[in-house]
């Protein structure tokens, strides 16, 4: 029996926990950075007392507030849309409209009846209005 000689009381195992606090650090941003990285183009869609939830991918057409429009997030002109959104189109031919409400109701109007013209079926993105806590 040896009395300075503790190696063999050595720990072995690996200590995890600096490993698991990296972990949820990382977690924790990308959490709070996932619905930046959602659409390239920033566009303040109106509130509407009722919204329809849907998960359904489809193409999205942005207007910004300047006017100018996107498709997902690439500039294109409206005499264009119908040709480049046709590649993207699914079964049912449907898409996005994503328009910011500071936006003269011409571009909608200009870009609705373009996709009308190449028989999309146009789907309004709107936000919930925030609700009290009384429910009012």
């Amino acid at each position: 029996m040896q009395l300075g000689n503790r190696s063999d009381d050595a720990m072995a195992d690996i200590n995890i926990t600096p490993f698991v606090d990296v972990v949820l650090v990382l977690l924790i941003i990308f959490m709070l950075t996932a619905h930046v990285m959602e659409y390239g183009v920033q566009v303040d869609v109106p509130r509407t007392r009722q919204v329809s939830e849907t998960t359904e991918e489809m193409a999205v057409v942005n207007i910004s507030s300047q006017g100018e429009l996107f498709l997902n997030d690439k500039p294109v002109n409206v005499n264009e849309l119908a040709r480049r959104l046709e590649p993207l189109l699914g079964k049912k031919r449907s898409a996005y409209l994503r328009c910011d409400r500071n936006v003269t109701w011409e571009v909608p109007v200009q870009v609705m009846a373009e996709l009308a013209r190449a028989k999309v079926q146009v789907n309004v993105v709107a936000q919930p209005l925030e609700r009290s806590p009384r429910g009012k």
